[in-house]
């Protein structure tokens, strides 16, 4: 499990994005990541990879701890580096996509191109904005060619494998016109289909906020018929993402079924990410609502369901 105080320290690392992309029509086989495609690597596949010519590595962390010492090649990437944000307290959203166009060039210039094995770790305990980076490339066809580092940056250093302060020049990439792969929809395509069945709307955030403890939003509570796993129980102790079998369970949990589809949202479109992709290691078909629960607590015609109200209304 992560650390209680990955929450605040994750939304903090993603001041990121605004715009809503609207929601393409989707079938189940559009959504399965190839059978020949791991979404993670060990850290000795890392290793005897390090040299090679199309390898792109990619640091998601705190700048402070990539200057202090980072895996040979990686390159340092931010949040900002791959979304679009607005600050804008009453419209604007947080960590939403970029227009297909803008997410390439975004791309291109973090050295990544057509033939580019792209690999994403995790500094210290930011696991949800590595895997927001992996759903990114996912999203812009690159999936099946992009993975995650197993145990991050924690893994690399308890095996005292070689680190370095020096950051690696960074050529662009060239990437031909992204062939989007369809897996964002926005809160019109998720009001439309809640009850759907084998479809399964996830909560990734902390359970405080799903039960209405704390304000998640502009309103206490979770959307209706929506299912709590927090994104906190993907990984162990160490941060490595647990086993299949334990994966299967977790989302059994939640009433996700052998190949249901899991839609998932969080605070801002970051912590949900993990959850998907968990699901999607385990062969689930993946949907993230992007404007998250930002966006559908602003919307006064959308309802929200609060456990704690809904107690006090019975008494």
């Amino acid at each position: 499990m992560l650390p209680s105080h990955c929450l605040s320290r994750h939304l903090a690392g993603a001041a990121l994005s605004c715009m809503v992309v609207a929601a393409p029509r989707v079938t189940p086989a559009q959504m399965y990541a190839p059978p020949s495609a791991p979404v993670v690597v060990s850290t000795d596949w890392l290793a005897k990879h390090l040299k090679d010519p199309n390898l792109v590595l990619l640091h998601v962390g705190e700048k402070k701890e990539y200057d202090a010492g980072h895996i040979p090649g990686a390159r340092y990437v931010k949040l900002d580096d791959i979304s679009v944000s607005s600050h804008d307290r009453d419209n604007g959203l947080m960590l939403e996509m970029p227009q297909p166009d803008s997410l390439r060039a975004r791309l291109e210039a973090l050295g990544i191109s057509n033939d580019s094995r792209v690999i994403v770790y995790y500094g210290n305990d930011w696991v949800s904005p590595a895997t927001r980076v992996i759903f990114t490339l996912d999203y812009a066809g690159l999936g099946a060619s992009s993975a995650l580092l197993d145990g991050g940056m924690p893994a690399w250093k308890a095996e005292k494998r070689a680190l370095t302060t020096v950051a690696p020049k960074q050529p662009a990439g060239e990437l031909a016109a992204l062939r989007i792969n369809p897996i964002v929809v926005d809160a019109g395509w998720v009001s439309s289909r809640l009850g759907s069945p084998n479809l399964h709307l996830i909560d990734g955030r902390a359970a405080v906020f799903y039960d209405g403890v704390e304000a998640g939003g502009s309103r206490k509570g979770h959307i209706p018929g929506a299912k709590s796993l927090p994104y906190t129980e993907i990984a162990d102790d160490n941060l490595h993402l647990r086993s299949a079998d334990e994966l299967r369970a977790l989302f059994a949990r939640a009433g996700v079924g052998p190949g249901d589809t899991v839609v998932a949202y969080c605070h801002i479109g970051q912590q949900a990410t993990a959850v998907l992709f968990a699901a999607r290691s385990i062969g689930h078909p993946v949907l993230l609502y992007d404007g998250s629960f930002q966006d559908w607590s602003r919307r006064t015609d959308f309802p929200v369901e609060d456990p704690r109200a809904g107690k006090a209304s019975a008494q």
